[in-house]
């Protein structure tokens, strides 16, 4: 076991004696870690290294993607293509990086872009694990590898209508299994999974989890045309002043969603002014307490929308907005009360107050390439991952201030930095690092 957090109380029988009492070391059981917001509690996180020292292990693996381990205990689970093009989920050792068992789960993986069929990052409660794939393949296992089901979406639905490719991730929470398939209408023909169903329909998915049946099929609908009507944003769950909801980003909008009911809207909101045939949204929502935040594409801005709101709160609950460093790819990160945004473009980091929208800093990383991943934050810092495979360690304070620059190298490197059990996990085209002590 890796070491675990501790915390002193005072213990009576001892006659007020400090007592070191053993808390259980974070997991990160989705793309965005355990809080959905890109963050963790861990600590002892470590500041800089190189590709031979302070590296526990690393695992080769069977190609490229954007996907982010998830990881639970002692198992790591990698979405990934291989070279005869097949769809795999691997299961590592995280003690040693060693392979676990790994299991083909579609066929037929295709390039555009930046994104391959294995974009999507998979999803673990502690028991099972759910994978979903650009094919529409989702299929869920136990941690013994054992398929427990599987089925393709696009059989039910149709193929998604995605010009870039499906990137969106599931959500597990609490014993439901969602999912945004928000796509355009009607689907082109030359799209890397088009099929002969004339049309599509935009829609938030329930399943459940154990069978892997629908609950429930909400359709969202909106007014956006062509490439605008497509999402690669994943769900997020906030609870507020109307209990439970699910957030969603897409089609020039952002709209909170009750599970309760199916997944009817409760409120939307427009995220920018101008009307566009081609703002696909890459970025998902981010909460707060009192507030949920999304991000425009293609220099538009980032918005706070107040909670509370019923039907269209644009004019009601938009809170504020943040042009001055917009970010396009990466998700912004909730940390220690402050709110990160990463220009992948620019490389710029901007930290604002997540209440106001007030610019506190903001500063360069350094470097040229651009960022198509999302920030991590975790013991004070905040860790960048650039597409040519170097990361840039910031500190998460009250200033800017880069503390290292590490070249992993193996680009394109788009996926973002997990961490879980006092370690990072840092996936490049090529291979799987975990950094940290062993």
């Amino acid at each position: 076991m890796q070491p675990m957090k501790t915390f002193y109380r005072f213990t009576a029988a001892l006659g007020l004696v400090l007592v070191p009492v053993m808390l259980p070391a974070e997991n990160w059981p989705q793309w965005r870690g355990p809080d959905f917001n890109g963050s963790t509690s861990e600590k002892g996180l470590p500041a800089t290294w190189s590709k031979t020292d302070g590296v526990a292990w690393s695992a080769p693996l069977p190609g490229p993607s954007g996907a982010t381990p998830a990881v639970w205990g002692e198992h790591v689970f990698v979405s990934s293509p291989d070279a005869q093009k097949n769809l795999l989920l691997l299961c590592l050792n995280r003690k040693d990086g060693s392979l676990r068992w790994q299991k083909t789960v579609a066929v037929g993986d295709k390039n555009k872009g930046n994104n391959n069929m294995a974009s999507p990052s998979p999803v673990t409660d502690g028991k099972s694990v759910f994978v979903l794939y650009g094919t529409s393949d989702l299929a869920a296992f136990d941690f013994d590898g054992k398929e427990l089901w599987h089925r393709n979406l696009g059989k039910d639905y149709g193929k998604f209508s995605i010009m870039w490719i499906y990137g969106a991730s599931p959500l597990l929470y609490q014993g439901k299994l969602y999912l945004a398939v928000l796509q355009r209408d009607p689907p082109p023909r030359d799209y890397p999974t088009s099929d002969d169903v004339p049309t599509r329909e935009s829609f938030l998915l329930c399943i459940d989890p154990k069978t892997g049946k629908d609950l429930w099929r909400h359709v969202r609908k909106t007014d956006a045309t062509m490439e605008s009507q497509e999402s690669y944003t994943t769900p997020i769950p906030y609870h507020g002043k109307h209990g439970l909801e699910i957030i969603l980003v897409g089609g020039d909008h952002v709209s909170g969603h009750n599970p309760a009911a199916q997944g009817a809207e409760l409120w939307r909101a427009r995220m920018y002014q101008k009307r566009d045939d081609w703002y696909r949204i890459v970025t998902s929502p981010v909460t707060s307490e009192g507030f949920i935040y999304a991000s425009g594409p293609k220099g538009q801005p980032v918005i706070a929308v107040k909670d509370g709101g019923k039907g269209n709160v644009t004019e009601s609950h938009v809170a504020w907005s943040f042009k001055e460093a917009p970010t396009d790819w990466s998700t912004p990160l909730l940390y220690q009360g402050k709110l990160f945004i990463l220009d992948g473009g620019r490389n710029t980091m901007s930290c604002l107050d997540p209440k106001t929208g007030e610019k506190q800093w903001s500063g360069s990383l350094g470097l040229t390439e651009k960022t198509w991943s999302s920030p991590t934050g975790g013991d004070g810092k905040i860790y960048c991952f650039t597409e040519k495979g170097n990361v840039v360690v910031l500190s998460a304070g009250d200033d800017f201030k880069v503390l290292s620059t590490i070249a992993m190298e193996e680009g394109p490197c788009r996926s973002s930095i997990a961490v879980a059990s006092g370690q990072l996990f840092i996936r490049t085209a090529k291979t799987l690092y975990c950094v940290g002590k062993k």
